[in-house]
């Protein structure tokens, strides 16, 4: 495989990684502060909460016990698929 590609894919796995950091930072601050309560992440996937015409931001039990599980299996599953790369980078250079 192509140098390039190799390192497109890492580059792409490591976007990917950055991507999750920022989105359990966000969900955490919001956990602590109630920052980042209209931020994209949290969207419904269907039809979102109102309340006399505003729109509610996600409950914090879904956040605490649906969200960031979830974003942190997929920041383990990403840092697996990063770990694979590289061992498979070494085992074909050297």
């Amino acid at each position: 495989m192509p140098v390039d590609a190799r390192s497109a894919k890492e580059r792409a796995v490591l976007d990917r990684i950055a991507s999750i950091q920022d989105a359990i930072v966000r969900a955490r601050e919001y956990l602590e502060s109630g920052d980042h309560a209209h931020w994209p992440g949290f969207r419904p996937l269907f039809v979102s909460k109102r309340r006399g015409g505003i729109v509610l931001p996600p409950h914090k039990d879904w956040v605490n016990n649906v969200f960031l599980p979830r974003t942190q299996k997929s920041f383990r599953q990403a840092e697996n698929a990063l770990e694979r790369l590289e061992r498979n980078d070494a085992r074909r250079s050297g």
